[in-house]
Parts: structure tokens; C-alpha cells; sequence
């Protein structure tokens, strides 16, 4: 992979077109089950391989916990896809998002608030050498008219 290239971008780029579409659809103010389910729909119209809220299993020190994980969805089986419904992406989604990348041994997640408005807001997190890089993507809504 080149420098310049960014890790699974053109995966990543079909899992954004999959929120816009949502997005564009649904608009802000529903509860984020409203957007799970969606986005379920919209995945599979967009013919998009994901796993939605597959258990991961957890451990301490070797010992399994009894609690998983459970990320909204696995794409491609590379990409972690985290939705939030809120006013605003925190560090706290972050961490629990850096969590699931480190218990799946994945490298790239999406984070995904479809509560801000007025543009859908989308992060990648990457994770490599236990390093976490950030980019921030987002969408004006357009007006039909």
C-alpha cells in the first residue's frame, strides 16, 4: 500500500455512501435503533458484506468475561461501523469505538452520528501499533426542489 493511500478506502467510501443515503432518507431526530435498522437495509440494498451486532468475545489476562462486545456493525469483515444518534460525537464514542478495534484486532472503524444537524457527521478511526488516527467527513443535506 502506498503512503498516500488510506487503509480500505474503497470500502469505506460505499459504508459512507450508505449513511448519506440513510441520511438523506431518514434526516436527524430518530432514536438510533430507528438508524441500526436502516442502515441494515440500506447495507444490504447496497449490497454491502456486514455482520450486524456481532458478540465479541472479551478476556482479562486470559480468562474470558463473561460481558462482549457487541459493535453496531462489522463490514466486510474489516471494517467496524459504530452509529450514535446524538448531538455530537464525544471522546467517549471514540474509546468505545478504539475498544472494539482492539478486541477484534481490526485496524479501521467508521463512527457515525446521524443526530447532528444540520450535516450527518462520520469519523474514521484507525488502528495500528496501538495508535489511533481520526479524520472527520461530513455531509450537507440537500434540498430537493
Amino acid at each position: 500500500m502506498a503512503t498516500n493511500e488510506l487503509l480500505y478506502e474503497e470500502e469505506s467510501y460505499r459504508i459512507r455512501g450508505a449513511c448519506f443515503e440513510v441520511y438523506r432518507e431518514k434526516g436527524c431526530g430518530f432514536a438510533e435503533p430507528v438508524y441500526q435498522e436502516c442502515m441494515e437495509i440500506e447495507l444490504r440494498l447496497q449490497d454491502i458484506p456486514n455482520v450486524p451486532q456481532k458478540k465479541l468475545p472479551l478476556d482479562y489476562k486470559g480468562t474470558p468475561l463473561r460481558l462482549c462486545y457487541e459493535p453496531d456493525f462489522i463490514c466486510y469483515d474489516k471494517i467496524i461501523l459504530e452509529l450514535k444518534a446524538g448531538t455530537d460525537l464525544t471522546d467517549e464514542h471514540r474509546a468505545q469505538l478504539q475498544n472494539y478495534l482492539k478486541a477484534t484486532g481490526l485496524q479501521r472503524g467508521l463512527l457515525v452520528d446521524f443526530g447532528h444537524y444540520p450535516k450527518l457527521q462520520i469519523e474514521r478511526i484507525v488502528n495500528t501499533r496501538g495508535r489511533c488516527a481520526r479524520q472527520d467527513w461530513g455531509h450537507e443535506p440537500t434540498t430537493a426542489g
